[in-house]
């Protein structure tokens, strides 16, 4: 391999990649983008992958059909030079097995196709009135508070609700599902410790028991929710086996709320501290529709993914990769690429760039998409009407993750109060 920088100056800027260091966290494009103007490829060592740094690699990986989130469809442990699963972690693993997430075709595209019909642009114009309902309720809640956290009071029961609601979940767990999932998506941190690893474990435990036992209610007692639909529907002639409709299910739970909510906190945390910004949304000279698309580029809340070498010959620059190698795409330091965007590190709400990767690419494109556009689209629009001097209460604060990235509170408050 011929490096594209020194090997000194290459080293020193890959150990600026710091997702344990809290002020990384607080702040990693300055250093994401050092690196990324230096080289579009370097290794950590630390997890043993690929970081990839450049909007047009990242872009261009996503969709190449010779890499992919898993391997055993093609390859056995011994024949990848892998272990496999952990045993240990059981539960995560059957959490994993059948996630969409995790799979590639023919699995993938069979499962995919069962959910097309439920994230159409028409399905989820036929919930617009739910969405609105749940966005509406949460927001008068809010309006009676001193001050409230964006989060907690209103983004997380809002999204929750609005995919509960699509899946027929019962009404009232949505705090236990919240609960769950927030100690599940811990598993895919770089920096995950053993303890989080078990509590992650637990969860998934749980929340497989939960959607199982669901799932045989959905059975006896079917309803017109998408749970109901996949354990009733066949394609080429065969049901989902109970399996499959429990990683599905929960999978959907999961990112069904994580990059909402996410979203709506790292974007509302900027648009306060830009008021600029938040005047163009006032005024109207920027449309909410607008704007959703610079929350998902500038500080997305999906930072990395990562796929399997499957097939010799890939590479990028003058890597070549070997079948095996895990290839982790940095789309937080894709998404202020100079080479893309204009201006990258300026928030620029009326920019309107829908050709972002904040929701992924390729196969594993995210199939909500639409949902989660329509989710932050009404938010900001609700929030604009209700609370059109809305201001921080306290400084925000980022969790100690780096893959996931959300705040932990987004305390607010109106300008008045």
């Amino acid at each position: 391999m011929r490096r594209l920088v020194a090997v000194t100056d290459l080293d020193e800027l890959a150990a600026r990649f710091a997702p344990d260091d809290p002020a990384f966290i607080a702040d990693p494009y300055p250093a994401l983008g050092a690196i990324r103007e230096a080289t579009p490829i370097f290794r950590n060592e630390r997890s043993d992958q690929w970081m990839v740094t450049r909007f047009a690699d990242v872009a261009t990986l996503l969709r190449h059909p010779g890499l992919g989130r898993a391997y055993q469809h093609r390859y056995s442990d011994e024949e990848f030079g892998r272990t496999g699963p952990d045993p240990q972690w059981a539960n995560f693993n059957q959490h994993e097995r059948w996630s969409l997430l995790f799979l590639e075709p023919p699995d993938h595209t069979r499962i995919r196709r069962l959910l097309t019909g439920a994230f159409t642009p028409r399905s989820i114009a036929a919930l617009t009135d739910d969405i609105r309902g749940h966005r509406d309720r949460l927001l008068d809640h809010c309006v009676e508070l001193s001050t409230f956290d964006l989060l907690t009071d209103y983004a997380q029961p809002f999204s929750v609700g609005v995919i509960c609601s699509l899946l027929g979940v019962p009404a009232g767990d949505e705090q236990q599902l919240l609960d769950w999932s927030h100690a599940i998506v811990k598993m895919y941190e770089i920096t995950a410790t053993d303890e989080q690893r078990r509590a992650a474990d637990d969860a998934a435990g749980a929340f497989i028991d939960y959607v199982q036992d669901l799932l045989d209610h959905k059975r006896r007692h079917p309803d017109d929710k998408l749970i109901s639909e996949l354990a009733r529907v066949r394609v080429e002639g065969e049901a989902l086996t109970d399996p499959q409709i429990v990683s599905t299910t929960m999978v959907l739970l999961e990112a069904g709320h994580e990059a909402t909510v996410n979203t709506l906190g790292n974007g509302f945390r900027a648009l306060l501290q830009h008021p600029d910004q938040w005047g163009r949304l006032l005024d109207g000279s920027v449309a909410p529709t607008v704007a959703v698309e610079e929350l998902l580029r500038w500080d997305p809340p999906l930072q990395l993914f990562a796929r399997y070498v499957l097939e010799p010959g890939i590479g990028v620059g003058d890597v070549e990769f070997a079948v095996g190698d895990e290839v982790a795409m940095l789309f937080g330091s894709a998404q202020r690429d100079p080479r893309r965007f204009d201006d990258p590190d300026t928030f620029d709400v009326g920019r309107g760039d829908r050709a972002h990767v904040g929701f992924g690419g390729g196969i594993h494109f995210c199939p909500g998409a639409h949902l989660s556009r329509v989710e932050l689209t009404e938010s900001i629009a609700g929030i604009r009407t209700r609370f059109p001097d809305l201001t921080l209460a306290a400084e925000p604060a980022y969790y100690p993750t780096f893959v996931i990235r959300g705040l932990t509170e987004l305390r607010c408050r109106r300008g008045g109060d």
